[in-house]
């Protein structure tokens, strides 16, 4: 895909790839909550693999695979667990899973600083799974599986992006987080926001699942939190000096680059649907 979009501007490939993504997302989340898991579990193992092979450009060596493994199984876990096909004691497997960690670096004789390892293995799950996982308590939130919590706030989540991006373009004058984004502005901040509660207003007349005030909460939730998770990224990635964490997906980088925002906000938006 990347080698067709080539020929393309970076706007054109932005709009043409962000368009194929809201439909194969946008399909497969309604279609069915078992579709809904493959996908998601996809992204959250490809995006995983794309952090650790970031951290190894910075010398770092983290248990590629069974890191992977283990943010997979959590992922699972969680969509079985909330599902309802197992019970909430299955969630103590995680324990055991992470624990294992320790054990693979204990036969590396090879390994100089095995602690720096078992560290970034972790921060990976951490940072990329769990909030991926957290998706599933959102998911079945209402007891049974409501696609539109998660369609709704990815439409909210892409609203912001949109708005940041051309707001930004167009208008953005004061900066909003200099030492680690030079281009993001207070502009773009704002006009994110907008879009973003304009979009949860407009969802909350489409579905019934939750209140207006509740949907438009999500929206200034994931216009900060994503905002926040935006530049974790790119404090992440000016810290191994690299632009893009990817090319697969053409015109916005890796996988990374484009679910950032879903990371710090997925657990806000889980509390505040599990409190409130």
């Amino acid at each position: 895909m990347t080698s067709i979009l080539s020929k393309y501007s970076n706007l054109t490939q932005r709009i043409i790839a962000a368009i194929i993504g809201v439909l194969l997302l946008g399909f497969g989340t309604y279609y069915s909550q078992w579709m809904y898991f493959t996908l998601f579990l996809a992204i959250c193992i490809i995006t995983q693999l794309e952090f650790y092979k970031l951290v190894g450009l910075d010398g770092m060596l983290p248990l590629k695979t069974y890191g992977t493994f283990m943010g997979g199984t959590i992922f699972t876990l969680s969509f079985l667990i909330e599902g309802g096909y197992l019970g909430p004691n299955f969630y103590l497997l995680i324990f055991p899973i992470g624990a294992l960690n320790y054990l693979i670096y204990l036969y590396r004789k090879k390994e100089l600083k095995p602690f720096r390892g078992i560290a970034f293995t972790f921060l990976g799950v951490f940072y990329i799974s769990v909030p991926f996982s957290l998706l599933n308590v959102i998911a079945f939130s209402q007891t049974i599986y409501a696609y539109e919590l998660i369609l709704g706030s990815m439409f909210i989540l892409w609203a912001n992006d949109t708005g940041a991006y051309f707001t930004g373009v167009r208008y953005g004058k004061r900066k909003l987080f200099e030492r680690v984004s030079p281009k993001k502005s207070w502009e773009g901040f704002t006009g994110g926001l907008i879009l973003a509660v304009g979009m949860a207003y407009t969802i909350s007349h489409f579905t019934t699942v939750l209140d207006t005030w509740q949907w438009i909460s999500i929206g200034f939730i994931i216009t900060i939190c994503g905002t926040y998770g935006d530049l974790v990224e790119s404090l992440f990635k000016r810290s191994i000096e690299i632009k893009d964490s990817g090319r697969l997906i053409p015109g916005h980088g890796g996988f990374l680059d484009r679910f950032d925002g879903l990371l710090l906000s997925a657990p806000f938006i889980s509390a505040f649907l599990k409190i409130f």
